[in-house]
Parts: structure tokens; sequence; C-alpha cells
């Protein structure tokens, strides 16, 4: 004795040539609806036409290339003005050490300011007057 999803002895697998027709036909059509039904209770941003992922994952690219290069101009600008230093002044390599070092920083605290983790220059309390400079 088979089991319904056994081989019959026709040596198929499966309930074989039962169900065909219009029948099987209207059963998906049906699975396939509710199927929809619960897709759509799961992911209704999809179904309001919110864009997918693709435009965040562009906004992602954007972020992370306005924060990398804040960061190395930063670097650069502390490397430039310290080899510069350095010509002038005839201290190599010092004043590209220093100046490297605080080109590193500067990059490091623009970084945080763009990602919003440290407050704007001038503020002292952003929730109560927002973009206020402090005045005294």
């Amino acid at each position: 004795m088979a089991a319904s999803n056994g081989p019959d002895e026709t040596g198929k697998s499966g309930p074989g040539g039962q169900g065909k027709g219009a029948g099987s036909d209207d059963d998906l059509e049906r699975r396939r609806r509710d199927l929809e039904a619960s897709l759509a209770t799961r992911l209704p941003d999809r179904q309001e036409g919110k864009q997918g992922s693709g435009s965040g994952s562009v906004a992602g690219y954007g972020q992370a290339l306005k924060l990398s290069s804040e960061f190395i101009a930063g670097v650069a600008v502390g490397a430039g003005l310290g080899w510069v230093i350095d010509r002038m002044a005839g201290t190599s390599p010092w004043g590209l050490i220093i100046f490297l070092l605080l080109g590193f920083g500067a990059g490091v605290l623009n970084v945080m300011r763009s990602a919003g983790v440290v407050a704007q220059a001038g503020l002292k309390n952003p929730e109560k007057g927002a973009n206020k400079p402090d005045v005294e």
C-alpha cells in the first residue's frame, strides 16, 4: 500500500494524474491569492509603492562617500600644511608628523559631526535653540 505522496503503481511519485484539469487550476489560483494576501500583510511598504532596498543602498553609498571624503580631506590638508611648514621652516619631518596627526583628528571630528554623533560647533544646547549660536 503506497502513501498518497509516495510512488503509485505506475512508478511515479505523487498523486500522478489525479486532480488535473480545471479543478487543479482553480486550486492553484486560490493558493496564489492566499499567498499574495499573506505577503501583503507582512510587507506593507512594497504594496504602497514605496521604493525598495535599491534607493536605500544608493543613499548609503552617498553617505559613505561623503563621510570618507571628509575624513580623507582632513588628513590630506593636515599633511599638506605640515609639508609646507617643513619646507619653509626646515623642521623636517616634525611639521609633517604633527600636522598629519592634527589632520587625522580634524577628519575624525568632521566625520562624527556629519554622522550626528557630535553637536555642531558653537551650540551649547541644541535642544533648546535650534541652530542658534551661543553668544556671551
